[in-house]
C-alpha cells in the first residue's frame, strides 16, 4: 500500500452505532455462564451477526455460530463431550487485566467498553487443512483454538465470544482475535501438497479438488467448487524464505473483508492496516535481523500510520513494534516460525475493502 488514505473517527463511530443489534448485556456468573447460555437476542437472527461481549453485530457475510447447528464450538473437549465435566473452564483475557479488573470480570463478566480497551489486534491464518471443520478437528486435536474459521465458500464460522481468549498466535492471544482462513498453505520446496489439494480443468483454470478421503470437506454450500481468485501460483518471500502458494478464493476475501469492517469499527483499537514499513525509512529486510544498535527499521518508530505512505513487512516484528502495534497482522508478524497467511494473501484488498465499508454512509 504505496499511499494508503486516512479514516475518520467519527464515521467509525457512525458505523458502530448503526450495526449494533440490541441484545441482553455480557454478564456472567461465578463460575461465569457460557455465553452460549446468555445471549438472547430481541429479534431473530438473521444468519450473518457475530458476538462480541454478548451483543450481536451484522456483518453482511455468512455466519455460523458455535450454538448453531451445524457450528463449532470450542468450548468442549475432544473425549467426551456429552460428559457433564467437558466444558472447559471460562477462558478469560486474563493477561491484559489488572488485578482488579480480573475481579470485577470475574464477578461480573465483561463489558463492552473493557474488551474495547483490551484487545488491538486481529491476527491471520491459514489452516493447512483446506476446509473449516479439518481444521477444527485438527485444533481440537491439538488442544488449540480460535473464534474465528473462514470457509472456501466464504461461510464464518464463530466458535466462541470475543470476550474469550483462544490459543492460536502465542504472546498475541490475550490482546487479539484470531482467523483461520480455510488454505493448503505456502510451501518452499515440493509442491506436492498443492497439486494434492488444486487441479486444472480442461480450460486450464485451477480449482480446489478435495480428496475423495474428506468427501465434501463439510462446506457448507452444496456442491461449491472453489477456484482461487488468481489462477497462477503466488511466488513471494516470507521469513526470508522464497514460498509458493494459490490464493484464496473470491468468497473468502469478500467475507473476510467484511469480518475486518466490523472488528475494527466494534473494537477500535484494531486499527484498520497492517504491518508496513514507512518508505522514508526504507524497504523492508526480508527476514528479521537485528542490525546495528539504533537501526531506525527495528524502531516502532518504523512503523507507518494509516495516513503514510509503507511496504509489507514480510516477516515477525521486532519485540519493540510488535509491542506497540494495533491493527491487523499476520500469524509470521507474530512468530518468527510461521508464513500464514502466505505470500498469496492480499493485504490492500482486505484493508481497502474494509475502509470503504467503515466510511460508507448508512
Amino acid at each position: 500500500m504505496k499511499n494508503a488514505k486516512p479514516f475518520h473517527a467519527l464515521a467509525v463511530c457512525l458505523c458502530v452505532a448503526s450495526m449494533i443489534a440490541l441484545a441482553e448485556g455480557c454478564r456472567s456468573q461465578k463460575p461465569p455462564t457460557p455465553t452460549s447460555q446468555i445471549v438472547k437476542p430481541t429479534m431473530p437472527p438473521t444468519g450473518d451477526e457475530i458476538i462480541v461481549c454478548g451483543q450481536r453485530f451484522h456483518t453482511g457475510a455468512p455466519v455460523v455460530l458455535w450454538f448453531d447447528k451445524g457450528g463449532h464450538d470450542f468450548h468442549y473437549s475432544t473425549t467426551n463431550p456429552s460428559a457433564p465435566d467437558a466444558r472447559l473452564p471460562h477462558n478469560t483475557r486474563r493477561s491484559v487485566l489488572t488485578r482488579d479488573e480480573r475481579d470485577r470480570v470475574e464477578s461480573k463478566g465483561w463489558t463492552l467498553d473493557l474488551l474495547r480497551d483490551k484487545v488491538d489486534q486481529f491476527v491471520i491464518h491459514y489452516d493447512v487443512d483446506a476446509t473449516s471443520l479439518q481444521c477444527f478437528n485438527t485444533l481440537n486435536k491439538r488442544g488449540l483454538a480460535v473464534q474465528f474459521m473462514l470457509d472456501i465458500d466464504g461461510t464464518i464460522y464463530q466458535s466462541m465470544d470475543l470476550e474469550e481468549q483462544a490459543a492460536h498466535a502465542t504472546k498475541a492471544n490475550g490482546r487479539s482475535v484470531g482467523v483461520e482462513i480455510a488454505n493448503i498453505g505456502a510451501y518452499s520446496g515440493s509442491l506436492i501438497p498443492l497439486m494434492a489439494w488444486y487441479k486444472k480443468d480442461a480450460n486450464g483454470n485451477v480449482r480446489i479438488a478435495l480428496p475423495a478421503r474428506v468427501g465434501d470437506g463439510g462446506v457448507r454450500t452444496p456442491g461449491f467448487v472453489g477456484r482461487p481468485i488468481r489462477n497462477e501460483l503466488i511466488r513471494g518471500i516470507v521469513q526470508g524464505t522464497v514460498y509458493r502458494q494459490y490464493d484464496y478464493t473470491p468468497q473468502q476475501y469478500d467475507s473476510l473483508t467484511k469480518l475486518t469492517a466490523v472488528l475494527c469499527t466494534v473494537l477500535p483499537k484494531i486499527t484498520c492496516d497492517y504491518p508496513r514499513q514507512k518508505d522514508s525509512v526504507g524497504v523492508p529486510t526480508t527476514q528479521l535481523v537485528k542490525g546495528p544498535e539504533g537501526n531506525p527499521a527495528t524502531r516502532s518508530s518504523a512503523l507507518a500510520a494509516p495516513w503514510e505512505a509503507g511496504t509489507l513487512i514480510p516477516h515477525a516484528l521486532t519485540s519493540e513494534q510488535y509491542d506497540s502495534y494495533q491493527g491487523l497482522l499476520g500469524h509470521y508478524h507474530v512468530q518468527t516460525d510461521k508464513q500464514d497467511p502466505g505470500p498469496a494473501f492480499q493485504w490492500d484488498r482486505v484493508i481497502d475493502g474494509a475502509r470503504k465499508l467503515m466510511t460508507r454512509r448508512r
